[in-house]
């Protein structure tokens, strides 16, 4: 969790931008383990809390990793020992409800949400309701240079970036990993190896955000 004070600006920043008519997508990008759910998840939390008991659904959560390839797909395609790289997503369905969840205001869009129990996509888990103002979505390759992915920017008001230090996120990676049933010997050759390769691609994307967030604070910076 991160202090409510350094979280402010965010809130206040979203919120400034969800006053239009049109439902608002904002974007949280950054490398595996750089805090960007943390943030996304308390961020959607204090804005509805600020706007009262009767505002529950003014704010949504909605992660990237609902577009998880299944399992079966992925040992298909032969990519599955590293399952998190961008290829192992459905990337245009990714883009295509975006566009709904953007347009569709007149009844609920379900959405997948990922399960990491079970390591799989539950389709129709999250509902975006058709009060719902603002929608925090995010990912690791939100600010890709390449299609589908450059073209969530025509969507998103404004993408974001979570910043952390290497050895943060990596230590954040193998807790993660263990938590969910790896041995700490494989769980580390999955966060530097696997995780580590998909970092490489997302860090240099930092350049094309609207703001820089700290992983570790929730501070805020300008890019």
């Amino acid at each position: 969790m991160f202090e409510l004070r350094e979280l402010q600006p965010l809130i206040n920043r979203a919120t400034e931008a969800s006053h239009g008519r049109q439902r608002t997508i904002i974007g949280l990008t950054g490398s595996p383990g750089s805090g960007k759910t943390t943030i996304a998840k308390q961020l959607v939390e204090e804005i509805n809390a600020q706007h009262g008991a009767d505002s529950e659904r003014y704010a949504a959560h909605l992660p990237m990793d609902g577009f998880h390839l299944a399992n079966d797909t992925l040992h298909t395609l032969g990519i599955h020992h590293r399952k998190g790289a961008i290829d192992t997503f459905d990337g245009w369905g990714y883009l295509a409800l975006l566009k709904r969840v953007k347009n569709e205001t007149s009844h609920t869009v379900y959405a997948p949400e990922f399960d990491r129990n079970f390591e799989e996509g539950i389709a129709g888990h999250i509902a975006i309701h058709p009060d719902t103002k603002l929608v925090v979505t995010e990912g690791n390759y939100l600010l890709i240079n390449r299609e589908p992915w450059s073209k969530i920017r025509d969507i998103a008001a404004e993408i974001w970036f979570c910043a952390t230090p290497e050895d943060e996120r990596v230590r954040r990676l193998i807790g993660r990993h263990q938590q969910f049933g790896m041995d700490y010997g494989p769980a580390k050759q999955w966060a530097i190896n696997v995780d580590g390769a998909n970092a490489k691609l997302v860090e240099p994307t930092k350049t094309r955000t609207d703001l820089i967030i700290s992983g570790e604070t929730g501070s805020t910076r300008e890019p």
